[in-house]
């Protein structure tokens, strides 16, 4: 058995929430916030067989997209040159921690 911790931007969390429960996952969401920007994010928690981590997998890729993102100069003085002007960093997709499971108890 194993878990999926699946953390997905907001804005693609209800594709993905939608898509994994019509595939027959049972799903729990949590709302959490990214430490770099700040953002909103939902984690997805979903137990599974591990024949089926690779269909979980393509549906959180099919439903979480990239994107790009424009962020306002910040001068906090660690990373030189992130000050002179906007700058654009790539947001969204998802990040996804696959573990193994000892034991699943329903009650």
């Amino acid at each position: 058995m194993k878990l999926l911790l699946a953390i997905v931007n907001n804005d693609d969390a209800h594709y993905v929430n939608t898509s994994l429960t019509s595939a027959g996952f049972h799903v729990t969401k949590i709302s959490s916030t990214g430490g770099f920007l700040m953002n909103g994010n939902s984690t997805f928690i979903i137990g599974l067989e591990e024949n089926q981590v690779d269909e979980a997998l393509e549906v959180i890729r099919k439903n979480s997209q990239k994107r790009q993102m424009n962020m306002p100069p910040v001068d906090n003085g660690s990373t030189p040159g992130f000050a002179n002007g906007t700058n654009v960093i790539n947001v969204g997709g998802a990040t996804v921690f696959i573990l193994g499971v000892e034991k699943y108890i329903h009650l």
